[in-house]
């Protein structure tokens, strides 16, 4: 009989609350006992007033609830699990995109894993001169490698983009007027809102040109002995198409050096958020010619296409080219196309750097040694471009072809077909996106595994399956479950079919 039945018995009344066992009777009985061998008496005791006070709320609502202890403490050693399981933790992303920043966005290198450990184990020279025994500088172990990497003379490093822009915002421009276009008023993820990013740095925004159409002449035209900088946002989770003007950071630097001839103070400032540190973002050429294309009745969402996918939306702008078409201060994340620990990273002239690290915000905002560590090994990599491809996941999956991810979606398609009898599971061509504020509307040919979910709950089962111990996240279509193998790994494979025969077992027990 299922211990979580009520009892059958003609004698059985409708339990009350006067029939809840007490928490010390719950601790003595065998049922529960042997659990305070392996597990401390606070979590036992913790567990057992959670079930105990769920009872009581289910039972003062009208409810009938089974009371035995027995019944109980299953209800106990669930929540015993569940309390066990760290609230951040790992989870398989299978929905696709790229940079999920639901999901940490980007993924470490194994060298940035193993720099952090490293750091982590015991002491680090995070602020010590190990040539001079003197107090070093912290953003020393990122300075050489980050000038070497995009042409710039002095950098520095703080905890992420938005940081970025308004520390330095707020060290060169407060009190005073900086221009920007009104078609780069962004507002990103979290109600990151330029305007108000602006108004906490101190600074008064200057809005020129339209949504649509901005000219090097309605910035000169609104330029005035109050104007501090120029500031240039790329508009990095959103693009306008159509009947369009906007002006280069190199127009932008031209007006500036021309101001500055004439003895006024501008700076051009970039916002460029993704941080692309290549010259261009890797992507995967197009299906070849050996039959890995996929054929229209095999594809979802209306993509067969891969030529026309991989020439539209990449036009993500480089750190390099920022710095080349003369930015005074160039700012972007670490935790996007460069593929490193959530940070952010400006770059400008010694002089800049230094007013910039001198403003108070700027302890507030600094990174810790763990960040320092997990950037300093991704920029190494940086050193080798095709290595950094092969050995960053953010890169490698950008870059890795269709046909090796239609073999990984036929397989594991194979295998849930194995352990999900009458559940039909199937390969399928589709599309990736790469998220987190980059290439917005880039798109990825890729392959999915469509599981069709009987009885119309495959939005039950996601819910399932991002309970499970290990979440298995999902993308819905329709009536199934798609899983794009594009942010799947190999050992993600070995994984997945177990999860979705718990998560099938515990859906058809509701």
């Amino acid at each position: 009989m299922d211990p979580r039945a009520p009892s059958e018995s003609p004698a059985a009344q409708p339990a009350s609350l006067r029939d809840l066992p007490s928490v010390d009777a719950m601790l003595r009985h065998p049922s529960i006992a042997p659990l305070l061998d392996d597990q401390p008496r606070g979590e036992v005791t913790a567990a057992v007033r959670e079930t105990l006070d769920a009872a009581r709320a289910a039972l003062r609502e009208g409810g009938d609830h089974n009371v035995a202890i027995p019944w109980l403490a299953i209800e106990v050693r669930a929540r015993l699990r569940r309390r066990s399981l760290p609230n951040l933790r790992r989870v398989i992303n299978a929905t696709g995109v790229i940079l999920h920043t639901g999901l940490g966005r980007a993924p470490l290198a194994d060298e940035a894993l193993l720099a952090i450990e490293e750091s982590a184990a015991g002491y680090c020279n995070l602020e010590l001169d190990l040539e001079t025994g003197e107090r070093g500088d912290r953003h020393a172990h990122v300075r050489e490698l980050l000038c070497e990497l995009t042409g710039a003379t002095d950098a520095m490093v703080v905890n992420n983009n938005a940081a970025a822009t308004m520390l330095t915002l707020a060290a060169l421009t407060s009190s005073r007027d900086v221009l920007i276009s009104r078609g780069q008023l962004v507002e990103i993820g979290g109600s990151y809102r330029m305007p108000e990013i602006m108004a906490a740095a101190g600074c008064r925004m200057v809005e020129v040109g339209t949504t649509n159409r901005t000219h090097l002449r309605d910035y000169t035209a609104a330029l005035s002995p109050q104007t501090a900088a120029l500031l240039h946002v790329h508009t990095s989770n959103y693009r306008i198409r159509g009947f369009t003007s906007s002006v280069s950071v190199a127009e932008l630097a031209g007006l500036a050096r021309k101001r500055r001839g004439d003895g006024d103070t501008l700076w051009v400032i970039d916002d460029l958020g993704s941080g692309l540190l290549l010259d261009e973002a890797p992507r995967a050429e197009p299906y070849d010619s050996t039959g890995a294309a996929p054929a229209p009745a095999d594809t979802l969402d209306g993509v067969s296409d891969a030529d026309a996918l991989m020439a539209e939306g990449w036009d993500e702008p480089g750190v390099r080219e920022s710095v080349r078409s003369g930015a005074d201060v160039t700012l972007f994340s670490g935790d996007k196309l460069l593929g490193g620990p959530q940070a952010g990273v400006i770059l400008a002239n010694p002089a800049l750097i230094e007013r910039i690290r001198a403003h108070p915000l700027a302890r507030a905002v600094r990174p810790d040694k763990l960040t320092l560590a997990a950037l300093e090994a991704t920029l190494r990599l940086y050193r080798d471009p095709a290595r950094a491809v092969q050995r960053i996941p953010v890169l490698r999956m950008l870059a890795t072809r269709a046909e090796v991810l239609r073999e990984m979606a036929e397989r594991l398609a194979a295998q849930l077909c194995e352990v999900l009898p009458g559940w039909p599971c199937a390969a399928a061509a589709g599309h990736s996106s790469i998220g987190g504020g980059a290439l917005p509307t880039a798109k990825l040919p890729t392959w999915l595994v469509r599981v069709s979910v009987p009885d119309g709950r495959a939005s039950a089962l996601a819910a399932v399956l991002r309970r499970g111990e290990l979440p298995l996240i999902v993308r819905l279509h329709g009536e199934a479950l798609l899983l794009d193998c594009r942010t799947i790994s190999e050992a993600d494979v070995e994984l997945i079919p177990t999860a979705l025969v718990e998560a099938a077992r515990e859906l058809l027990e509701d």
